[in-house]
């Protein structure tokens, strides 16, 4: 099967959001590593310094009012071999735990708010900070790095006290992962990488803001959900009318039997069971709770 097939067939399965978002990040990195090579041995470095100026995020405002697409194609553009790894390597691991216990839709708004959120702060401080001042003119950022913290520290919200073996250092609960990238984004605020570490501190805020306000039932992606809904509606080929009938059932345990209960959990009892997973970890769940929210997952 050749590469080509590969990858489209990793954008027609359904549910794939995960690798979709590295696919794309890895894509973007190839084809720009080939037109700098390219570019450079013809045209020049400044054809591809033009290209990479309409895909990068500017912090002058006059230069972002003219592209205001790069808030979004900034946070999937690389150019360092460390950088795409280091992203991607943090993006699949802790994707992973959101997708799972939030589903794909979940994963994708943390990806995309995290990611305008970083890229939004950076704009500001730039701009209206004195600190920033001479370096707002010629200031540029690029990387998924505010996407991917911001899916990160989400993670460490949700589930605290989940465990990751690390290499040399053995097992170590997420939550202090996610402080120590967000202290050492806080450290180099002020260093030759600021802009970039302060985005990141804008996609650290909201993957935590994003979880909190989820257990409170509200989902801060829903009006990204209907923006995804209405352009992937234009590009879908409408299928043809079917009428069908289809009933959902969890089972539950009462008194000792076993009862069917038809329907979808509520989000009342989704946020209870976010709130034993953020106090005791997903270990605590029975088996009950871990189907509904499966479900729930399923079903967004």
């Amino acid at each position: 099967m050749s590469i080509l097939q590969d990858i489209k067939d990793t954008f027609r399965q359904p549910n794939n959001t995960l690798k979709q978002l590295i696919l794309i990040n890895v894509i973007v990195f190839v084809v720009l590593i080939v037109l700098r090579l390219l570019l450079t041995f013809t045209a020049g470095p400044g054809a591809y310094n033009l290209i990479m100026s309409f895909i990068e995020l500017h912090s002058s405002p006059m230069v972002f009012i003219t592209r205001p697409w790069t808030i979004i194609t900034y946070f999937f553009t690389h150019q360092g071999f460390l950088h795409i790894i280091f992203n991607m390597l943090n993006l699949y691991w802790f994707g992973q735990l959101i997708r799972e216990y939030l589903g794909d839709k979940k994963l994708l708004s943390l990806y995309v708010l995290g990611g305008i959120a970083g890229g939004l702060l950076y704009l500001l401080t730039y701009n209206f900070i004195p600190y920033f001042e001479d370096r707002a003119a010629n200031s540029v950022m690029i990387g998924a790095s505010a996407s991917v913290l911001a899916i990160v520290v989400a993670a460490a919200t949700l589930l605290p006290n989940y465990t990751f073996n690390l290499l040399l250092i053995g097992p170590v609960r997420i939550k202090y992962i996610a402080l120590f990238l967000v202290l050492l984004s806080m450290s180099g605020a002020v260093g030759d990488n600021a802009g970039g570490n302060i985005a990141h501190l804008g996609g650290a805020l909201i993957g935590w803001l994003f979880i909190k306000q989820l257990q409170r039932g509200n989902d801060m992606g829903r009006p990204l959900h209907a923006i995804f809904n209405f352009f992937g509606g234009l590009f879908s080929r409408k299928p043809k009318l079917k009428v069908t009938h289809r009933t959902s059932a969890y089972s539950t345990r009462t008194n000792g039997s076993a009862t069917t209960t038809v329907g979808k959990p509520s989000q009342k009892e989704i946020d209870l069971i976010l709130d034993k997973i953020s106090s005791s970890g997903y270990e605590s769940l029975s088996k009950e709770e871990k189907q509904k929210l499966f479900q729930a997952s399923q079903k967004e």
